[in-house]
């Protein structure tokens, strides 16, 4: 193996799970990230059983941050919005860990990020580093950011990875400006104490209430091995478009979209003292993720729907099959041919997926979940499909 210098833009999960990896294999590789510093904001998410047995591959310490943070839901559920009616259940925990390798963790979006942030050399990571251009150059990947006003100051990389996320600066330098596609839909966010809500059946279970709609939706799950209960909802709202984490919601307009659901589904909205807003957006699926030694991880290249929450599971997956192709080459001459792999193992997955979450329908009335959660990145493999 060959010792890459690789560049990763965006320390998000997408991102930090790659840069560990890419570590582990032995490679050059350092982080740069807009941010002045790691914030506590975002989603808390459903890592699947793909995306546990994929982190556990990056080290015990990650592994065990993330149990430790996390809850283990005790089941999948599917329930009708106005009767209740339950459609389909999958057992987790313990039964997905046999199964599967891993089980499913539900987990805040900064909890997972402090365990791979803390499991990767904290000097590699630069703050503050705003992409101003980016290139392909004869000697591998240019890159320079806001404030480096002489072209000499670009950094050059053997490899250089756009995880920087639906807006991706990577993105429109390899393929040119394209907004995101606003999607007519609006996600409500809210974090209660599993106390006001434990007469709600299937509290520690991950449930999933079907809409009269494909948009609208509400979710649950444990947080915080289950003393939190996270609260998520969906509905059509094309006259809202604001895109931050960050947002406060109206409480009382949440629960007046969910007015007609089933009482158990109105508790939860019921509990909630507050909630965060915000406007969900998409891409279509990309035919390609790379050009010559530039490539696309995670939300930069396949930004999804929250349906299937699958949203980061496939960045990690993503991350992993990156750094096993790369840990391959011989020399910078091999990088091509490495980032070609990657893409053809991963699209036709990553696309699959994308275009499921929009259409909102897998696992409504039961089903195989085996093609989603039974994947596994470490061994699938990579010979071309």
């Amino acid at each position: 193996m060959g010792t890459l210098k690789i560049g990763v833009v965006g320390a998000g999960i997408g991102g930090l799970a790659a840069a560990n990896a890419l570590h582990r294999a032995g490679h050059d590789v350092t982080v740069f990230e807009q941010a002045r510093q790691f914030f506590r904001v975002g989603a808390d998410i459903n890592l699947t059983p793909n995306a546990v047995r994929a982190l556990d591959g990056l080290g015990e310490g990650i592994a065990r941050a993330a149990r430790e943070s996390g809850a283990r839901p005790t089941h999948r559920i599917s329930r009708l919005w106005d009767t209740g009616e339950e459609t389909s259940r999958l057992p987790m925990g313990d039964e997905a860990e046999r199964k599967y390798g891993a089980p499913q963790l539900t987990i805040h979006r900064a909890d997972l990020l402090a365990a791979l942030a803390d499991a990767f050399p904290a000097e590699r990571v630069r703050f503050g580093c705003r992409a101003a251009s980016i290139a392909a150059t004869a000697e591998g990947a240019s890159i320079r950011f806001e404030g480096q006003e002489d072209q000499d100051k670009a950094t050059t990389f053997d490899v250089l990875v756009g995880a920087d996320g639906i807006h991706s600066a990577v993105r429109t330098a390899m393929f040119g400006a394209e907004k995101p596609r606003f999607t007519g839909v609006v996600a409500f966010r809210a974090v209660v104490p599993t106390e006001r809500v434990r007469h709600v059946p299937n509290i520690a279970a991950f449930t999933k209430w079907w809409g009269p709609t494909p948009q609208s939706q509400i979710v649950t799950f444990p947080l915080n091995q289950g003393r939190d209960t996270f609260v998520f909802a969906t509905t059509a709202q094309a006259s809202w478009h604001d895109e931050s984490w960050t947002t406060a919601g109206s409480v009382d307009e949440l629960r007046g979209f969910y007015a007609d659901f089933h009482p158990d589904a109105r508790a939860l909205l019921d509990a909630c003292d507050s909630v965060l807003k915000t406007a969900l957006y998409e891409r279509d699926p990309l035919p390609r993720w790379s050009i010559g030694p530039m490539t696309l991880l995670g939300d930069a290249c396949h930004p999804m729907m929250p349906f299937m929450a699958q949203g980061a599971g496939m960045a990690i997956e993503d991350a992993v099959v990156l750094a096993r192709n790369l840990a391959a080459v011989q020399g910078p001459q091999d990088v091509q041919a490495a980032l070609a792999r990657y893409e053809a193992i991963r699209i036709e997955r990553a696309g699959r997926i994308q275009l499921g979450s929009r259409g909102n329908e897998w696992l409504k009335a039961g089903g195989n979940a085996d093609w989603v959660y039974g994947y596994d990145a470490w061994t699938i493999p990579l010979e071309t499909p």
